[in-house]
């Protein structure tokens, strides 16, 4: 028969074997990429690329003091978006980049992006975005869209504004100008961060220009309508490693980085 001493012990031991319950924050962002069931959902979505994907994005994250200072868990969503999308993070290339904003990330499209995504479909035969120089405007009828440009009648390297053309394979082809006016005053009324435009703001008119041209006349696939309704969006905080029914609680391994004073949501640290 066990004495009361043993059995205090056996139940110790099942309170010190109990999981410990800590928050996103204080995991930080390794933290949540070891969790097992965060390194899943990567490989559903990525399978054998989720590995490379996962530490891109983390090397993005340590070069990133600005993005350390966002809360982890929103950088993993907006990651997740650009994995969706099967598009990589890394902002040299271009294609899809997650950025601060108000303490939290977010996840852009670049323009880049949105031209792999169109070409995806199958539907485009052409498409591309320019700068247009000084003294490369030859002619633009904003009702016919008819443009005409000398690319070698350049006087200088100020660029005046952006041209977006696109051909589809049934024939339909739409051009596009906007001067650099408009692309400032379109910035102005609807970016929420400056963050992008000042590290390179022809990329980001690039992108306006293209995100505006397909949205009203291109062909959109169900994956490029998601990323038009994900671009620019600040994700809500939230676990997306876990069913709706169970959003709470994961399964994590814990990192080496400091906590965060703020708790919100509780994972599980165990294997």
């Amino acid at each position: 028969m066990a004495t009361n001493a043993a059995l205090k012990n056996q139940i110790a031991s099942k309170q010190d074997a109990a999981p410990q319950k800590v928050a996103p924050q204080a995991l930080g962002l390794k933290g949540l990429l070891n969790a097992p069931t965060m390194k899943k959902k990567f490989e559903d979505v990525l399978d054998k690329k989720a590995p490379q994907f996962m530490s891109s994005l983390l090397n993005l994250y340590n070069g990133d003091s600005y993005l350390q200072k966002t809360d982890p868990m929103t950088v993993v969503t907006s990651a997740m978006v650009a994995a969706t999308l099967d598009l990589p993070v890394d902002k040299n290339l271009g294609y899809a980049w997650i950025v601060p904003y108000s303490g939290k990330a977010q996840f852009q499209l670049g323009y880049k992006g949105y031209i792999q995504l169109a070409l995806r479909t199958g539907q485009y035969k052409g498409i591309n975005v320019i700068e247009v120089r000084e003294g490369e405007l030859v002619k633009w009828n904003r009702l016919t869209e008819e443009l005409e440009l000398n690319l070698d009648g350049a006087t200088s390297d100020k660029v005046i504004g952006y041209c977006g053309y696109f051909k589809l394979i049934n024939g339909f082809e739409k051009t596009v100008y906007w001067t650099r006016g408009e692309i400032e005053a379109h910035k102005k009324k609807f970016s929420k961060s400056d963050f992008g435009w000042k590290k390179d703001f022809d990329a980001m008119a690039k992108k306006t220009v293209l995100r505006n041209m397909l949205s009203k006349w291109g062909i959109l696939s169900v994956e490029m309508q998601t990323a038009v309704s994900k671009d620019e969006q600040v994700p809500e905080m939230k676990d997306i490693t876990e069913e709706v029914d169970q959003p709470d609680i994961i399964d994590a391994v814990p990192s080496e980085e400091k906590p965060s004073a703020d708790i919100d949501i509780e994972f599980d640290v165990n294997e």
